[in-house]
Order: structure tokens, then sequence, then C-alpha cells
């Protein structure tokens, strides 16, 4: 585990040091992920797993000593708990099932874009800081936690005419960036569009997801909206 704790760290176990170097690029373009080791085996798996602690591993199961869901229980045995992503080219409906059963939290299949590592990552980032951070009250606080786990990648949708791209990525940059809430009119002073202009593009992340809102109440006159950013990507970059 890393000495940062607003950081994952990432294991990849791949036998082919190309592939092990280009999942390595892709994962560390997509912070908080950083990756503190690479395996090619079965066995160098499990003991870097020990030395290293990492947050996460990037499974394939086509290794050259053993197959990669063999890793998993051994990894338990030993006591580590870290989250597991599968990597492979592995297709068969069995193989899926039985990685499920040992508890994988993804399955990507290769060959993949950056893009489709990407998405996961996210969700599984968004997805490991409610399980760190919720507090459960109700069943509802329960059902938010666990629907995040096995939601499907939401789709990257066009934007609706009259937006541009350029513009969405900088709000959606902005609210990103915010440690709390922003009102519309904070935004607009942040990115240097117009309130009015503002205020549309986190209606659309608000519409499409990407975005909560709340209500600040004040002394008089409508509440004031204000909004969150919710941790997966809404503008295809």
């Amino acid at each position: 585990m890393t000495d940062d704790p607003n950081r994952i760290g990432v294991l990849i176990v791949d036998d082919d040091f190309m592939v092990a170097r280009v999942h390595r690029t892709f994962v560390e373009r997509v912070p908080p992920f950083t990756v503190v080791g690479v395996a090619t085996t079965g066995e160098e798996a499990i003991a870097a797993v020990d030395a290293l602690r990492p947050d996460v591993v990037l499974l394939d199961l086509y290794l050259p000593d053993v197959f990669g869901l063999d890793v998993i229980p051994r990894l338990r045995t030993a006591g580590h708990d870290c989250d597991i992503i599968v990597i492979s080219a592995a297709r068969e409906g069995d193989t899926v099932r039985r990685a499920v059963r040992r508890g994988v939290v993804d399955y990507l299949l290769k060959p993949f874009e950056f893009q489709d590592l990407r998405s996961r990552l996210e969700r599984y980032a968004a997805q490991r800081g409610r399980l760190l951070t919720t507090v459960v009250r109700s069943q509802a606080d329960v059902d938010r936690v666990m629907a995040g786990g096995t939601a499907p990648v939401p789709a990257v949708s066009p934007l609706p005419k009259g937006m541009s791209v350029e513009t969405a990525d900088l709000i959606e940059r902005t609210l990103r960036d915010c440690a709390g809430t922003l009102s519309a009119s904070e935004c607009a002073t942040l990115t240097g569009v117009s309130r009015v202009s503002a205020r549309r593009y986190l209606e659309y992340f608000h519409t499409t997801g990407h975005a909560e809102v709340s209500l600040r109440y004040g002394a008089a006159g409508r509440p004031e909206r204000r909004y969150r950013f919710r941790g997966q990507p809404a503008v295809m970059r």
C-alpha cells in the first residue's frame, strides 16, 4: 500500500514485458493510481503482493506457471485483501464465472484502448471511496455502496446541440478540482464563461448523472443550486 493515503497502489501481473509496460503507462495516466510493481508469473505476483502491499492487482490469467485465477485464493489464504481486476484474453464463460465467484471487482478483455481501462479504474476508485467513507445508517446507504460494484460503465454520449467539447471539458475539470461544491456563478468566475453558460453545462452534467445538486438556503429569495462532481468521466477527450 502506498504511503500517500490518497494514492491507489497498483501491481501489474502480465508475462509479456511489453504489454506490462503499456499497461503501466495507461495506469499512470489515471490519477490517483500509481504502479508499485510488475510481476511476470503467479509466484512473482504472490511475492510482490506480500512485499509491496498494493491496493489493487491487474491480473493476467495466462501466466507461465499458474492460471491467474488460482493466484487469488493463495493471496486470501496469506491474508491479503487487495482487490483484483482481471485483464485477459480469456473469453470463456466458465472463466468469467469463476472470476466472479473469486471476488474480482472487474474483468477487462484484451485488446483494449486506454479509455476502456481508464473508465474501469475511475469506477473502481469511486467505489473504493464509497466503501472507505460511507457511514451506514440505513439500507439506502448499503444499497448505494453495493450498486457501485455492479453498475455498468456509463457510455459517453454526445453533447447536446450548441454545447462544445472544449467548454464542457473546462467545466468538468473545474468541478472535478473543487474540494466542495460550486454554484453556477462561482464556476463562471473560475472558468471565464458566462453564468448562464456555466449553469447550462452544470445542469447537463446533473441530468446525465455526472454531478449531484444540493440546495443552499439564504435569508431570502430562492435557494442556491450547488454542484458536486460524481467521479465518472463525462466528456470524450
